[in-house]
């Protein structure tokens, strides 16, 4: 894909990503069960990748990927800021650093959309969550594939960031992006590049090792809680 396909995706997603937030503004109920619903998720995945976070070698990118990747965190609060800055983020981010904002909106998206789906199913179930209850909604939405690639876009994103790290002077680059960014409103966005920027090349050649154990672990997870199996939230995982 080319430099220009990335931006329009990245533009796409922003304006998929707007439509699907504007209830979370309008409707403060909705929003309210929505927020529970993205706690009890990102305390899953703490669960699950229990052993990532208290590894050494993989705790920073576990972090980044638990509360940047596919946990809470919110990217298009400042969809208009991030828009106007689009054009500079084209010129300036190498392709595989303008992939990697696009593939983030694209996966902040589809988790938005999966999880407005998830509330409606759930309803005031969202106040007392827990796996069971949390396993009948998933299969109740019956979204596979868009399940499958949010799945794959986490994979997307943690090999860009990879690449990132190889790429000479783009630590220079993110820092020198730093003030304009902030400036510009975008300070939440360009500390998810630094973050992952310094998370994956942490790891020092290790970004592909990690990124196989979670998105392994995550799509049998996927594929368990579809075929009936609600205690594949709860199984324990083996140490990498």
């Amino acid at each position: 894909m080319t430099k220009d396909t990335y931006r329009d995706l990245l533009l796409t997603e922003l304006d998929r990503s707007e439509a699907l937030r504007a209830r979370t503004r309008e409707d403060p109920e909705f929003n309210g069960k929505r927020v529970l619903l993205r706690v009890w998720q990102a305390g899953r995945l703490a669960r699950t990748h229990r052993d990532l976070l208290e590894s050494r070698r993989f705790h920073e990118a576990a972090q980044f990927f638990l509360n940047d990747l596919y946990g809470p965190t919110d990217l298009s609060r400042h969809i208009e800021e991030v828009r106007r800055i689009v054009p500079v983020m084209t010129n300036v981010l190498p392709d595989s650093g303008l992939a990697t904002v696009a593939h983030a909106m694209e996966l902040n998206a589809i988790s938005e959309s999966l999880d407005e789906a998830m509330v409606e199913t759930l309803g005031d179930k969202a106040e007392t969550l827990d796996e069971a209850t949390y396993a009948a909604a998933y299969r109740a939405i019956d979204r596979a594939e868009d399940r499958a690639r949010q799945i794959d876009l986490i994979e997307l994103l943690g090999m860009a960031l990879d690449r990132l790290t190889h790429i000479h002077f783009i630590g220079m680059t993110l820092k020198l992006m730093r003030k304009p960014a902030r400036l510009a409103g975008l300070g939440e966005l360009q500390a998810f590049l630094e973050r992952g920027y310094s998370a994956f090349g942490a790891m020092r050649g290790g970004s592909s090792e990690f990124v196989t154990i979670v998105v392994g672990r995550e799509r049998a997870i996927s594929r368990a809680l579809l075929n009936g199996d609600d205690e594949a939230l709860r199984r324990p995982q083996p140490r990498p």
